[in-house]
């Protein structure tokens, strides 16, 4: 209990202020009546009440008080306390006192009860919000309650609320209904929501929103979070709509009803072990692209989940792996049943592995003085593929498809050495490499004209024969003195430079496989490993600023090339389609062999940072043999402060290597393109004062469309803010407008439409 203590002063001297002061709290009155006995305190006359261990403080015209049982009346009462306040990114906070007027208040222990008054955060005398009710029950720094309030913006009436509770803590968890969602126009009518928060204990809390849609849709999403200790989380978030289709809709193909589920988690078990992944599982790819609020996710064609035990030691690595790769080839394929019914065939490649093992040596050295390591990657696995092949009609042509637990056995043991000619390194390795298949793939010719084939490729086909692939491996590095000079001259980028130049190469060769390449089930990157004999180039650019006591790299270029000395990577090349080998994936992204060729495209990456906030980058694929850039990525980035940054960027891909087949069965190498600008900028952020804006923007210049744009705009006062979001989809099976809102109370919540994930800041 909170008693008044020894008193410090009395005084009522003239026209003077009577007061009573101790340490814990202060009375100041133009009269006032104390007992000491019972520890009354009555005051009248511009009281003024102030408690020094709350940090609070109240105005009113009269008092009643008992200071030994915290008891007492207040009239006409204006009061202040101070909120813990937590600042945290994104979310607009202020330090203004939490401030309550009332026709009269009392006090019981550390509550107050407000009759007939209202409460706001903003600055006085003009409060930008305010809830005005018949009771306000409060607890200073811990919460307070609203019963049969209106929230007033200004003087104007926005909304009524029977009850509404706000956390005063340092760390609010309280469980209560969210603030409800209210859209009156969306890409599918008008939409509600309402939700609801369940703080189930201190290590975990629920929270889930109901969605209904005037266009007979109806969405559920649940985010789940948990701490149950303090090296270990979890948290899950399920989306699902119900979708019957848009008023007037006739056909399932208006209809995108479906589930995504995410969940991500990570433990630390102790001695060395540690367990981290991922779930995402996608029901339809139509349902995303329909019902996505992300365009990332909108375009985003591949789904991963991996979970992984690991466990570290000396030189070593064991990992227990679950995984599935799910990428979209398209959209999900109508098909009509002679019945009538349609039905939607996924098009996809889906890849698990349930489990695989793996256990990898690091370079270990056989003996202290001598210059030579061993080290090994071994594996053990049960996996699957599987993938429909359609044809031009989008009819299903056929299923490729494994065993549901497939095995596959590998180990890898390598030796590694070095040799130095002073500045001059070799660094030779060898090895060896056999995998165990359980099952095999075999190319057959297809009994239909090529016109009906969607690229005109070979067919493959699961056979189930064992099959033991045996490769040998050699690699040296060749690492070459590199290069540099010192310009001892003070620029714009710092008091001296470095020009340092760094040639490399790399000589690789494996033997073994040959065509029995095309006999591999594709799983991952393993199962791409061919013969190859090449020499793999680079040339690295590099300058170096020197700012006072730092040196810093302002600028990179890095050149790279490999040379083929077997253009058929022995026989596993088919010429007239794509092919991908582990040589040439090294060097780019993009399956640029469709026909033997002793060299690849250039690769080249450029960095710089040549002052403070800005940045660029510039990564390009140059081909000598169709003397074309097949391929670029230019971005730049300038920030001038932490509230101010804008960026841009450009994509372009002119590859000519994709197979097409005509009307007449004729097969050739078409030019798919892409030409794409993105842009951004911003200026503030959720918690500054006053105007912040920004926007982001794709445009598609072979296409003359701009794919997507979001325009944010916010106005912060000294306690509220009011955003509006304008946001344009055009990409997948999406064509869509939507302008959504939310008004912030500093330190109190968000309501409205446009949720924390969307802002643009």
């Amino acid at each position: 209990m909170e008693s008044i203590g020894p008193i410090k002063r009395v005084h009522h001297e003239g026209e003077k202020q009577a007061e009573i002061e101790s340490s814990t709290m202060l009375f100041r009155a133009d009269e006032i009546e104390y007992n000491e006995d019972t520890g009354d305190v009555k005051a009248e006359g511009n009281v003024y009440y102030k408690s020094f261990i709350k940090n609070e403080q109240l105005w009113c015209s009269r008092l009643e008080y008992n200071t030994d049982e915290e008891k007492g009346k207040f009239w006409d009462v204006i009061g202040e306390t101070m909120p813990r306040i937590v600042a945290r990114r994104g979310v607009l906070t202020a330090n203004q006192p939490f401030h309550f007027e009332g026709a009269w208040a009392e006090r019981i222990g550390e509550r107050y009860v407000v009759h007939n008054g209202w409460v706001t955060n903003c600055k006085m005398p003009d409060p930008w919000w305010r809830f005005r009710g018949a009771r306000f029950d409060i607890i200073p720094q811990d919460h307070a309650v609203t019963h049969r309030s209106w929230f007033l913006l200004k003087r104007m009436p926005v909304f009524y609320t029977p009850f509404f509770y706000h956390s005063l803590e340092r760390h609010p968890r309280h469980s209560g209904f969210l603030i409800p969602n209210f859209a009156p126009h969306t890409w599918r009518g008008l939409m509600a929501g309402v939700g609801y928060y369940w703080a189930i204990n201190r290590e975990s809390d629920l929270a889930v929103r109901f969605y209904d849609y005037t266009t007979q849709a109806y969405g559920t999403n649940v985010d789940f979070r948990a701490k149950p200790r303090e090296n270990s989380d979890f948290g899950a978030i399920i989306y699902g709509v119900q979708d019957n289709g848009a008023p007037g809709a006739t056909s399932p193909a208006d209809r995108y009803s479906g589930l995504n589920v995410y969940s991500i988690g990570r433990t630390e078990l102790g001695g060395g072990w540690s367990a981290r992944g991922y779930f995402n599982y996608l029901t339809s790819f139509r349902f995303r692209q329909q019902w996505s609020q992300s365009y990332n996710d909108t375009i985003g064609s591949e789904i991963h989940s991996v979970g992984a035990l690991t466990k570290n030691w000396d030189t070593f690595t064991f990992n227990a792996v679950a995984a599935r790769i799910q990428n979209f080839v398209s959209t999900e394929i109508a098909v009509t049943q002679p019945n009538g019914d349609v039905d939607f065939l996924s098009n996809d490649v889906t890849v698990r592995k349930l489990p695989e093992l793996d256990l990898d040596g690091r370079d270990r050295q056989f003996w202290r003085n001598i210059p030579l390591w061993w080290s090994f990657d071994a594996s053990a696995g049960l996996l699957s593929r599987a993938a429909p092949i359609f044809d031009a009609n989008n009819n299903l042509f056929y299923q490729f498809e494994t065993k549901n637990f497939t095995g596959r056995t590998n180990v890898a043991p390598h030796l590694t050495s070095e040799l130095h000619l002073g500045d001059f390194h070799i660094v030779p390795s060898m090895g060896f490499q056999e995998t165990f298949y359980g099952e095999t793939q075999t190319q057959v010719p297809s009994t239909q004209p090529l016109q009906y084939l969607v690229l005109g490729e070979p067919i493959n086909k699961v056979n189930g024969a064992n099959f033991l692939r045996g490769a040998r491996e050699l690699s040296v590095d060749f690492i070459f003195p590199a290069f540099e000079r010192v310009f001892d001259k003070k620029t714009i980028f710092g008091d001296k430079l470095k020009h340092v130049i760094e040639p490399r190469a790399t000589y690789q060769w494996v033997t073994g496989i040959g065509q029995d390449f095309n006999r591999v089930v594709r799983f991952d990157e393993m199962d791409i490993l061919s013969n190859t004999n090449q020499l793999n180039l680079s040339l690295t650019n590099r300058i170096y600023a020197k700012r006072g006591d730092t040196v810093q790299e302002i600028f990179s270029w890095e050149l790279m090339q490999a040379r083929y000395f077997d253009p058929t990577f022995g026989g596993a090349l088919t010429p007239g389609i794509r092919n991908l080998f582990a040589g040439t994936a090294d060097i780019t992204a993009y399956a640029f062999l469709v026909g033997p060729r002793s060299y690849s495209p250039i690769a080249s990456i450029m960095r710089a940072t040549p002052i403070s906030g800005v940045s660029l980058q510039w990564q390009a694929d140059i081909d000598p043999y169709y003397n074309r850039i097949t391929d670029t990525d230019l971005s730049l980035d300038y920030r001038w402060s932490p509230r101010f940054h804008i960026s841009a960027g450009h994509d372009e891909v002119q590859i000519p290597y994709t197979v097409f087949v005509n009307s007449n069965g004729v097969v050739g190498l078409a030019r798919p393109s892409a030409d794409q600008f993105r842009g951004r900028f911003d200026f503030g952020d959720a918690n500054r004062r006053g105007w912040n804006a920004g926007i982001q923007s794709v445009y598609d210049y072979r296409r003359a469309l701009v794919l997507y744009t979001t325009a944010q705009v916010t106005y912060n006062t000294d306690c509220c803010g009011l955003s509006v979001e304008y946001r344009r989809y055009n990409a997948g099976i999406r064509d869509q407008t939507s302008l959504t809102f939310a008004f912030t109370i500093a330190n109190l919540g968000t309501f409205g439409t446009l949720r924390k994930q969307d802002r643009l800041f």
